[in-house]
């Protein structure tokens, strides 16, 4: 089976092309940090901003076999919720925090009556891999053994973005192999790396950038399924919405997990969306509105199958 962008390219999407394209040719390319020394700049830089946080969202921790993770729970403030959406948060896994999600993670809990859980994640270089793949697969396992007494519902969605949905598809390989993936509903990946090893064509678009190095210091088999799920035997898990844009540098790395995705007998639905890089649902246009609102359709789908 082959698997081209143009195969998922919605032709409602055509319209906003010109729209898109005339904001990304004033925006500047925008990099990662290439050091730890640009790192540390660029998390004081974020520190210093004045970030619009939910006022209503709750923190508290997760805690599963001793182990305890930070999480911020934001509840619908007028409606009964119908299940569960665990979001875990980009940033090339060595920045971000579960707030900076708050404005999605709010839409998503009032417009379809879901509690949203942001994790917060241990971050590298301070704490390297496998540290936030297990940080969010206790926070996985918490959910699924206290949602329904704690929200009064256990259906579960969980996505993210960029290293979030990197850490969604491992996340989702740790409970399969718990035998815990029977009440995950779905998983909603925007735009992640399933190659870390560099070793795929995919993969080596990206094999010179810091954040690889940042997360995976000194390991030596990067292509592990806990590191490059692209490598996992992939059978047996819930059904999946990859979203990327046309012009991201991971658009080929996406294909080639929905690929397998789809040849280990999953359900997949794979979305391109036009004139659009990484990052690209967080941007003002709208091509990013009509991804959001397709994105979190889906999630309200999939709870309420």
């Amino acid at each position: 089976m082959t698997m081209r962008a143009d195969d998922f390219v919605d032709e409602s999407l055509l319209p906003h092309i010109d729209q898109a394209r005339a904001f990304y040719a004033t925006r500047p390319t925008m990099r990662g940090p290439q050091s730890f020394a640009e790192l540390l700049e660029v998390r004081a830089q974020r520190a210093t901003r004045i970030a619009s946080h939910d006022p209503h969202a709750v923190t508290g921790m997760a805690e599963v076999d001793g182990h305890a993770v930070p999480i911020r729970i934001l509840t619908p403030r007028a409606n009964r919720p119908r299940g569960v959406y665990l979001d875990l948060h980009g940033g090339g896994f060595y920045v971000g925090a579960a707030a900076d999600g708050d404005d999605g993670a709010r839409a998503l809990a009032e417009v379809h009556q879901l509690v949203v859980v942001g994790v917060d994640y241990r971050l590298a270089p301070e704490h390297p891999w496998p540290a936030a793949t297990e940080d969010c697969a206790t926070v996985a396992r918490w959910l699924l053994g206290h949602a329904q007494a704690r929200f009064g519902c256990s259906r579960i969605v969980v996505g993210g973005s960029s290293a979030g949905a990197t850490l969604a598809m491992t996340t989702l390989l740790r409970l399969r192999a718990r035998g815990l993936t029977a009440q995950i509903a779905g998983a909603a990946l925007q735009f992640g790396t399933y190659d870390l090893s560099g070793t795929t064509p995919a993969g080596r678009l990206i094999a010179d950038e810091y954040f690889l190095q940042a997360y995976l210091g000194d390991t030596e088999d990067r292509t592990v399924a806990d590191i490059s799920p692209v490598f996992a035997e992939l059978s047996g898990l819930p059904p999946t919405l990859l979203s990327v844009g046309a012009d991201d540098v991971l658009l080929q790395d996406n294909l080639a997990m929905a690929e397998r995705l789809a040849e280990a007998g999953n359900d997949v639905t794979m979305r391109v969306y036009p004139a659009s890089p990484h990052g690209f649902t967080g941007h003002p246009t709208a091509m990013a509105a009509a991804a959001r609102q397709h994105i979190e359709a889906w999630i309200g789908a999939r709870i309420g199958d």
